[in-house]
């Protein structure tokens, strides 16, 4: 069973039985908004990237985005970029995959954000959320959904980071301005 976030809320990635989680994805979606004009309304096509910022004790160690597709270690891989979104918006339009037993010891979190490369406002963005799947059986576990709008071109969307032996993810939806990761690291920072 899913779990709803708000900002701010934490969950925990233990199984149910006790068990610990092995391999999650985190999808992110989105809809370009309709806008109104002229002739009607008619939507554009958004191109949103999505990153993993890999941290070290409040370092960055690693990151993968769409240029740099799997971490040094191969434990998160990128499914690559999606440059054709902003239709009917069901499903992932990117996603994010995360080997939780691979992760080198001295990564204590993960960072995920979306950004507009091409620097377009979340004006032009609805139905935007990320969701944490269990990658072993693909049962969605939590997801976090934002309102969409604002003239900012960047979310920091959620954080998976240890929490004790296991994972905990937060859904973090601070809107920042940036067209890649490195532009959004003073928004990040105080999250860790």
């Amino acid at each position: 069973m899913s779990v709803n976030l708000r900002k701010g809320e934490a969950v925990s990635l233990q199984k149910n039985d006790g068990g610990s989680l092995t391999a999650v994805r985190m999808g992110l979606g989105w809809q370009a908004a309709p806008r109104r004009g002229l002739f009607g309304s008619r939507t554009r096509e958004v191109d949103l990237d999505a990153s993993a910022v890999l941290f070290a004790e409040k370092q960055p160690v690693d990151v993968v985005f769409f240029r740099h597709l799997v971490s040094d270690d191969g434990s998160v891989r990128h499914t690559g970029d999606n440059l054709i979104v902003g239709g009917v918006g069901q499903g992932d339009d990117e996603a994010i995959l995360v080997d939780l037993a691979r992760i080198p010891v001295h990564i204590d979190q993960i960072v995920f954000t979306v950004h507009s490369f091409t620097g377009q406002a979340f004006q032009e963005v609805q139905n935007m959320f990320c969701r944490l799947v269990d990658e072993t059986n693909g049962q969605e576990l939590a997801r976090y959904t934002l309102a969409g709008g604002g003239s900012h071109t960047a979310q920091i969307m959620a954080k998976v980071h240890r929490s004790g032996p296991g994972w905990s993810m937060t859904a973090l939806g601070t809107p920042a301005n940036g067209r890649t990761f490195q532009d959004l690291m003073p928004a990040i920072l105080p999250h860790l």
